[in-house]
């Protein structure tokens, strides 16, 4: 029988987790926490042999956050690169406002740059969303309104939508 193997620390899955994709400091904190009441809970009941209290959330949030900064410190973990993964990662099926909200959830706000380019490329992206799912304009007002509804639930702005289905609808030789 294998002897056990120690518990990875918390910079090790840390690692680990980066080496497999990027990941954004709120997300790797929520990761990183019950690994690090378990660490904590532990060497309590290796350095007494009483009853083993709970760790202080103090003490385990300390833990993760000096984690975090060396991550950061040594450029392992970083929020632009985390935006542009995730960026690059939707672009190709969401719209700047399904984008945006994603990031935010995580903690990530885009720098004028990045949002300027996106927003740049929303309508070519939005033709391009809408065409791999319709094959054709649609030729009453519910199908118009089933169109924009998927395009607007993919997060694209109701000024792209209107754009995309008046320009499909006009067809190639007008606009």
């Amino acid at each position: 029988m294998k002897p056990a193997r120690p518990p990875r620390s918390l910079k090790g899955r840390a690692l680990q987790w980066l080496a497999q994709r990027e990941h954004s400091r709120a997300e790797m904190q929520r990761k990183l926490l019950p690994h690090a009441r378990a660490l904590v809970a532990q060497a309590r009941a290796g350095a007494s042999a009483q009853a083993v209290e709970a760790p202080e959330p103090g003490e385990v949030m300390a833990k993760v956050v000096e984690v975090l900064d060396w991550l950061e410190a040594h450029q392992y973990l970083s929020q632009q690169r985390f935006a542009e993964s995730r960026i690059h990662a939707r672009a190709a099926r969401h719209g700047n406002l399904r984008i945006q909200q994603e990031l935010a959830q995580h903690g990530v706000v885009l720098d004028a740059a990045s949002a300027q380019a996106l927003k740049a490329s929303e309508f070519d992206r939005a033709r391009e969303v809408w065409s791999r799912k319709f094959a054709a304009p649609a030729a009453d007002a519910a199908g118009r309104a089933r169109q924009a509804r998927f395009l607007v639930s993919r997060g694209f702005s109701a000024e792209t939508v209107r754009r995309v289905l008046r320009q499909v609808g006009a067809g190639p030789d007008e606009d």
